[in-house]
Order: structure tokens, then C-alpha cells, then sequence
């Protein structure tokens, strides 16, 4: 993998296990690069399902993307506040511009009130019979599952929002710089 450098550009994205594209966010620039994840954020970028359809993002986003977990988190900066929308997923790999991960199914919604819900348990529950999940697959789908209601709920800093805020204006700030030397 080469390296990662703050401000650098990829897109995401998201498969289904059976190989299939699920969807493509056009882009996400790199803000900070840890030893097991890295932060990305963008704002009205273009997301695009499998079948075609396309829109753009309403609020900023950072997201986090782990080397070695089963989950991503995306914090969503809305005017109420900020809402955490975790995927179950593989952890991620870069190819050729692009990180990509495959999400299976269940998610994490966390609103700005605090409270949680898990979502989309019965397409989980279709898809690992459709797609025949093995045992360790379903394994780790799940401990992923406990791992992020865990660091949620022990305030892990994934979810603090003062971090979140300040990862934002690091995006802004790579964007008006961008801007101001387009032409340099």
C-alpha cells in the first residue's frame, strides 16, 4: 500500500459478499492516518447504488475505516447534532485510489440524542442464508456488532464530538486550501 498522506483523495467503495458492487461515494479526503485506522471526511459528495440511482450527501461526514475491525463509522454533522451510522463490514483495503470493504448488512444507528437502535437485522439474517455466511464470518459479523455498542457506550473518542467537529474544519480547511492554489 503506498502512503497515505493527509489531504490525499480516494473514493469508497462498499461490496456485498457475494462480490457484487453495493455502492460508490465519489470521494473522502484523508484527515488523519492512525496505525489502525484512518479519517476521512467530504460533504456533498456524489453516492451512487449499484442500480444506478445517484445523489449527494446532505451534511458533512467523517468517517473512520479500520485496518483489522468489522466495522466503519460515519459521523453525520447535522443542524441537531451528530448522528453515527456504523456499518458492519469487513475491514477495509486500497486499490488503485479506491478503499473498498464489504458491508454485511447489520448497522449501528446512533442518534444526537444518545439513544442507539441496530438495524437491518432481517436483511443480515436473508443474506447469510442466501450467500451461505460461513460460521467464522458470522462470528466476526457479530463480535463486530458488540465491539462498537462497547465503545459507544465506554465514550471511546470514535464518538466524541468535539473530535468530530475539529476533524470537519481540518476538511474545510484542506478544501479552501485546495481552492486558493487550484491555478499554482
Amino acid at each position: 500500500m503506498k502512503n497515505i498522506c493527509i489531504g490525499d483523495k480516494y473514493q469508497i467503495m462498499c461490496y456485498k459478499h457475494n462480490g457484487n458492487v453495493h455502492r460508490l461515494w465519489e470521494e473522502a479526503v484523508v484527515l488523519d492516518v492512525k496505525k489502525d485506522y484512518i479519517v476521512f471526511g467530504n460533504k456533498k459528495t456524489l453516492v451512487t447504488r449499484a442500480e444506478g440511482i445517484s445523489w449527494r450527501t446532505k451534511e458533512p461526514a467523517i468517517m473512520y475505516y479500520f485496518r483489522d475491525k468489522w466495522y466503519n463509522v460515519i459521523a453525520q454533522l447535522k443542524k441537531e447534532g451528530i448522528s453515527y451510522y456504523c456499518n458492519i463490514a469487513s475491514p477495509f483495503i486500497i486499490e488503485e485510489g479506491t478503499v473498498k470493504y464489504i458491508d454485511y448488512d447489520l448497522d449501528l444507528r446512533i442518534f444526537p440524542s444518545g439513544d442507539y437502535k441496530v438495524l437491518d437485522r432481517l436483511e443480515y439474517q436473508y443474506h447469510q442464508k442466501l450467500m451461505n455466511y460461513p460460521e467464522n464470518l458470522k462470528t466476526a459479523i457479530e463480535n463486530g456488532l458488540e465491539e462498537l455498542i462497547s465503545l459507544y457506550k465506554s465514550g471511546s473518542s470514535i464518538f466524541n464530538s468535539a473530535i468530530n467537529y475539529k476533524y470537519h474544519n481540518d476538511y474545510e480547511e484542506l478544501i479552501k486550501y485546495e481552492l486558493e492554489h487550484q491555478d499554482n
